[in-house]
Formats: C-alpha cells, sequence, structure tokens
C-alpha cells in the first residue's frame, strides 16, 4: 500500500496534546503540508529543526500523527487536478458503496417479464432486501426471506456472470406443478394476476395439443429443496427459467426490482422511442 508522511492542521492539535511546546510546533510549520515518501525522509528532515531534540523524542507518536495512505498529493503535484482526481475516486467510491448495499440500475434486454417489465425498462433493484453482503464473501448479514411474487436478480446459474430477473414462484419446501398453464402450489392453484400468456400463442399451442406435453405448460410436481426458488418469467411462453435450468439458490439473490426510472425501446432511434408514462412505475 502507497505511504506517505505528512503534517496537517489537525496533525499539528493532535501533537499539541501529545506535550510538544510551542516553540516545537513552530519548527514543525515549516514542514506542513510537505509530503514525504518514507519515514526516514521525513525524519532526517526533522532532525534539521532547531527543535529536533524535543521533537524526536514524540517520534512514535510523530510518524503515527503524519501517516498517511495513497495520498494524490505526492503522485499528483498540480493542486488543481488532484481536486478533480480526488473527486473523481469520492464519487466512484459513494457509486460503488450505493451500488452494493442500497440501489442498483439493471436494463432489461429481454421480453421474458413482459407485460411487467418491457424490453429497454431501466429498474432500479433494492440491495438490502434480503440482507447486507459482507464484501467478497458470500455471506450475508441480517438475512430477509424471499416472499412469493418478489421480482428478484440472481446470476443465471448455467453463467454466473450474467444477471438475471425473474419472479419468485414457488418457495423452498413446496411441491410446484404445472397443469396446463395453472400453478399449483401444493396442489393447490396459485393466483397469478401478474402472468401473461400471448393470446395468439395461447390458441396455437392449444390447437396443436403442446399444453399438456411442454414444459413450458405442463411441469412437475417437484418438491424445491431447502434454500432454494422456483424462478419464472411474467411471459410464460417466452422465458428461459427454473422450468429449463433448475432452481435458485437464495444465497445468490442480490436484489429485489422495484421501480422504473428510465425506458427507451432499442428498436427505435435516440429521438423516438421513449416511453415516459412508464418512468417511475413501481414494479409489483
Amino acid at each position: 500500500m502507497f505511504v506517505t508522511y505528512k503534517l496537517s492542521d489537525k496533525s499539528f492539535i493532535k501533537l499539541q496534546k501529545k506535550g510538544l511546546s510551542e516553540a516545537a510546533l513552530n519548527d514543525l510549520a515549516e514542514l506542513k503540508s510537505r509530503v514525504f515518501p518514507s519515514p526516514e525522509i521525513f525524519l532526517n528532515r526533522v532532525r534539521k529543526l532547531p527543535q529536533a531534540e524535543e521533537i524526536l523524542k514524540k517520534e512514535d507518536d510523530l510518524l503515527k500523527i503524519a501517516k498517511g495512505f495513497l495520498r494524490l498529493d505526492f503522485v499528483i503535484p498540480n493542486r488543481t487536478i488532484r481536486e478533480w482526481v480526488e473527486a473523481l475516486i469520492f464519487a466512484v467510491v459513494v457509486a460503488t458503496v450505493v451500488r452494493t448495499y442500497m440501489f442498483a440500475p439493471f436494463q432489461i434486454p429481454s421480453g421474458s417479464m413482459l407485460p411487467t417489465i418491457q424490453i429497454g425498462d431501466h429498474i432500479f433493484a433494492s440491495m438490502y432486501s434480503y440482507g447486507s453482503p459482507v464484501p467478497f464473501t458470500d455471506i450475508k448479514l441480517f438475512q430477509k426471506p424471499v416472499f412469493r411474487g418478489d421480482i428478484i436478480i440472481f446470476p443465471y446459474p448455467r453463467d454466473p456472470s450474467i444477471d438475471y430477473i425473474k419472479r419468485a414462484v414457488g418457495l423452498q419446501g413446496e411441491t410446484l406443478e404445472i397443469r396446463n398453464d395453472q400453478v399449483l402450489i401444493n396442489g393447490e392453484p396459485l393466483d397469478e394476476p401478474y402472468a401473461y400468456f400471448e393470446p395468439n400463442e395461447q390458441k396455437s399451442r392449444q390447437a396443436q395439443g403442446l399444453s399438456s406435453a411442454s414444459p413450458v405448460s405442463s411441469f412437475g410436481p417437484v418438491a424445491i429443496p431447502e434454500g432454494k426458488i422456483f424462478a419464472m418469467g411474467d411471459n410464460r411462453y417466452n422465458s428461459a427459467d427454473s422450468r429449463y435450468w433448475g432452481f435458485v439458490d437464495m444465497n445468490t439473490i442480490s436484489g429485489k426490482g422495484q421501480i422504473i426510472y428510465w425506458s427507451h425501446d432499442p428498436g427505435q432511434s435516440l429521438i423516438s422511442g421513449y416511453k415516459l408514462g412508464r418512468v417511475f412505475d413501481f414494479l409489483k
């Protein structure tokens, strides 16, 4: 880690509390705001001061107070450029914290959640809904349960580098079955006002008798293991979900879809295709 040594206004207040005399502090003022790349160089400069003997009696305190990490003033001497870089770093840190622990933006590239979420919708997901992640681990503090109907964000089980968004339909410990497009939980029909069956495709499938032969419309029954979720897209005839690739591990669920903050049809130009009526719609 990049370590430097520098005395600031706060440093002098701390050194005064440590018992340094006014004369010693006045001597050290000559070094104020100067950045030294190592403790040896810093102390060698201190030894040239008239009150060096008194100051070096507090050598350990002096080094501890002056020590700093990743100081840009040593790397970027120009103050204006340094302030811009510091502001940029601060913005990146804040954005990272907000995205990890509060809200993260996602863009929807497919129609698997139609009509709830449309292609080109930009949504915010709350990243605290199911617990607070511990950085660089799979641990979550203050874990909270996933409820049926939640719109969840999780890594695609077959390629974790891709974020998926689906709806939690079946919960751990339940038995799920699909008969002719109807989801049954423990043998009881599930009321799903959000489920969408494209009318023309539904008629075509029924005419071809596919509803009784395809996992899209007929599936299971399956017992959902502990710690797992059965997830499905609202657009039931056009969604790659748990019917095809299995359960979602609850520990991998990172967030809950909450609100649409922007919407633009990617098939349209930058001049047209905006769906301003969808902006600030809460997801249900």
